[in-house]
């Protein structure tokens, strides 16, 4: 089982972070959230007090389901990777599944080579420098670089191992995910895709993934947001998300 801390009571909300992120990064959200929902704020495999798990993205999405239980699960990036898998592999345990900044998988296989490799060197790096460096070469990419120190959480990010981030990078990063696109229509809970209107990337990406599962899949764009949306616009995402999961799930 993975690490994790429930707050509120009610119907059940799983939060699942992002890379490099622990169960605390959710912060704002989770705190709003818990007002009506059972919230638990798990640690994904190889990060926080997860971080001596170490498992590939279908074992991951397993521990996830099995720690989360019947629920609505959120998930962010690597998070909503994980979330994807198990809508997929154990539909039963989610009701409702809100995928924010994710994807369905890098289509071209030299491509996903090429991502495979940077993940790799990723793994390396933060092994050979240790967290608190590689954590400021991640925030300084272009999907972080503008955010406040706040909105980064980097003290929390500082939580992790560099053995258990390193495992992540390299058992579950982008380069490691087989493409799903076939097996989107496989998802016939209600499916919420949200993304920030400045991630042109993954605002396309978004609309593929919502067109490609059919008429229960819809769209978010939070204005003024980038990649990382929980973390630019809490509240615009955690009113979206509240609405999303407290009505009914569909049986």
């Amino acid at each position: 089982m993975l690490h994790a801390d429930v707050l509120g009571a009610g119907p059940r909300v799983v939060l699942v972070h992002g890379f490099t992120q622990t169960g605390r990064s959710w912060g704002i959200i989770a705190a709003r959230l818990s007002r009506s929902h059972e919230v638990v704020l798990l640690d994904a495999p190889g990060h926080g007090r997860s971080s001596s798990i170490r498992t590939g993205l279908w074992d991951g999405a397993r521990l996830i389901g099995e720690t989360g239980g019947r629920a609505a699960y959120v998930g962010y990036s690597m998070g909503g990777r994980y979330c994807l898998h198990l809508a997929l592999d154990r539909a039963n345990l989610v009701e409702r599944l809100v995928l924010v900044g994710a994807t369905a998988g890098i289509e071209d296989a030299r491509e996903r080579m090429e991502r495979r490799k940077a993940d790799s060197e990723w793994a390396q790096l933060v092994i050979d420098e240790g967290v608190e460096r590689f954590i400021d070469r991640w925030l300084s990419g272009p999907l972080f670089a503008h955010l406040d120190p706040i909105q980064a959480g980097r003290d929390t990010r500082l939580e992790n191992t560099p053995l258990g981030l390193a495992s992540s990078l390299r058992l579950a990063g982008t380069g490691t995910q087989e493409p799903l696109w076939d097996r989107l229509p496989e998802l016939t809970m209600p499916v919420l895709l949200v993304v920030g209107e400045r991630d042109e990337k993954f605002r396309s990406i978004a609309e593929r993934m919502a067109a490609a599962i059919g008429r229960n899949a819809a769209v978010e764009v939070i204005p003024g947001a980038g990649h990382a949306v929980h973390l630019e616009r809490p509240d615009a995402f955690g009113d979206v998300v509240a609405a999303f999961v407290g009505e009914s799930p569909a049986h």
